[in-house]
């Protein structure tokens, strides 16, 4: 991918016009773009892309929705809109043929993303198959979303030689497409005559009918062919891009941005809170609003009135997110250390870690709470109690934690299961729905995620919907929706 770094321009330089290189919505992204690109807009577009990928990831992961169902579509298109990037949604809701150029925009931006992304996630088999995954899926989803002219303009343009069948053979093997395909409108679709071999997954799922060696497959099924060569062209595409990753290693910041995107955070950072939490609410609210990490830092606190380093830390930085003010955490810090230590002692080595955090002494940078991943990745030694309980704690003292809390057997299974399983976000979005009596299966990606979202359903803002139990079925990605800040503040 030839890209030549510019600090003060914003547009790209394309190779003939906009609408000669980006005629449709939808692409296979078989040559790479050529031109000018700026590194803010380089980092931009590649977080968009991510964004746009992980709410694909999300959608099935944690809110367990089914496939290309409407429910998925729905809630994908909710998240990005929310999100404030608009002309992915117009590129999901309806791929066609546009001239207007706020579509040849889109489009634009779409194509160079997606080559950003392949520098990315070329490094590793395992980022490999995270990122064609999702890339098959909006690929899948976009294609639906076509009819008529759009599908055969689609195949014109990347010179895919399939035709429908006539009307005439059509009709001579009606009943049989009837039987096979159990869509109700057969009448008006289109049919394909391709080999069988290029759609195994219909034979083998019986969703075609089989004549002389050939599949006949419909408009709606016709996207396991486009499917099995987009996969084939890009594990080839990525091995290449893995390649010639010497060739940018020169420039650090290019190497610094694509090797920390995947385990960048794309959410709030929550270091800016409206709200004011009281210091005396924070017993009441650890017991449903802080998640366990939190609510295990808070009680240890509590019980040895002492945290280490990074419990402080991790602690100190959730409890100014949530709306805890300096002045309030001073007290909160110094009411508990004070019990086990002189207060000339607490001002000279603690009082400055807490004015440190809320951007007061040192850099005087306004510190970010930390995330789910980084709280994930995070080292924990003998005697220390922060990091994710579901990661780091063992499997019995997190059982019995749990079953301290009340939890019945059940719920303490699953719980205990997801996190042995490496699915750590998920047993904490299981936690949520378990100390909260509902089943919504929040994802979870921030602790203060959590604490806003157990808010707004304790004043009944957040609104109850049934929901089937997450039973994740992911073989290769073990963690393929965790985030991490982009930032490593201290």
């Amino acid at each position: 991918m030839d890209f030549k770094i510019k600090r003060k321009s914003t547009k790209s330089a394309i190779a003939g016009g906009l609408l000669e290189t980006y005629p449709h919505d939808l692409q296979m992204y078989k040559l790479p773009p050529v031109g000018d690109i700026s590194l803010q807009e380089f980092e931009t577009l590649a977080l968009e892309r991510l964004i746009l990928l992980r709410c694909l990831a999300t959608a099935t992961t944690l809110k367990g929705l089914r496939l290309y169902s409407e429910e998925w579509c729905d809630f994908i298109l909710g998240d990005l809109r929310s999100q404030g990037i608009k002309y992915y949604v117009k590129l999901c809701e309806k791929s066609g043929c546009s001239t207007q150029d706020v579509d040849l925009q889109a489009r634009r931006k779409d194509h160079i993303a997606h080559f950003i992304l392949r520098l990315a996630y070329c490094r590793t088999e395992e980022l490999r198959r995270w990122f064609i995954s999702r890339e098959i899926e909006l690929f899948r989803m976009r294609f639906m979303t076509m009819k008529g002219d759009s599908v055969d303009n689609f195949f014109t343009i990347n010179n895919l030689c399939y035709t429908n069948i006539s009307e005439e053979e059509k009709d001579e093997l009606i009943i049989n497409l009837r039987e096979s395909t159990h869509h109700p409108n057969i009448d008006k679709m289109k049919f394909y005559k391709v080999k069988f071999f290029e759609v195994l997954d219909l034979v083998k799922t019986r969703k075609v009918y089989l004549k002389g060696g050939y599949a006949y497959i419909s408009h709606k099924d016709f996207i396991s062919v486009l499917t099995a060569q987009y996969r084939v062209h890009l594990r080839q595409s990525l091995a290449i891009a893995c390649h010639h990753l010497g060739e940018i290693e020169q420039d650090e910041r290019l190497v610094s941005l694509l090797k920390g995107l995947h385990q960048s955070y794309t959410g709030n950072d929550y270091s800016d809170s409206k709200a004011v939490i009281p210091i005396e609410s924070l017993d009441s609210l650890s017991i449903k609003s802080f998640p366990l990490c939190m609510r295990q830092l808070h009680e240890f606190l509590r019980s040895t009135h002492h945290l280490k380093h990074g419990g402080r830390l991790q602690y100190g930085l959730f409890l100014k997110g949530i709306g805890v003010t300096l002045e309030d955490s001073l007290k909160f810090w110094r009411e508990e250390f004070t019990k086990v230590m002189d207060l000339d002692k607490f001002e000279k080595q603690y009082s400055y870690n807490v004015r440190y955090n809320y951007g007061k002494e040192g850099s005087k940078k306004n510190y970010s709470p930390f995330n789910c991943l980084k709280i994930i990745n995070n080292n924990v030694g003998p005697g220390e109690c922060h990091g994710c309980p579901f990661k780091h704690s063992d499997a019995n003292v997190l059982k019995n934690k749990l079953k301290g809390y009340g939890f019945e057997q059940q719920a303490l299974h699953d719980v205990v299961d997801l996190a042995k399983r490496g699915h750590y976000q998920i047993a904490c979005s299981k936690y949520f729905d378990v100390v909260h009596s509902s089943n919504i299966g929040l994802g979870i990606n921030h602790p203060n995620q959590y604490f806003e979202e157990s808010q707004k359903l304790l004043k009944g803002d957040l609104k109850l919907e049934p929901k089937k139990d997450i039973k994740p079925t992911i073989k290769h990605e073990k963690n393929d929706i965790e985030e991490m800040d982009f930032d490593e503040n201290f």
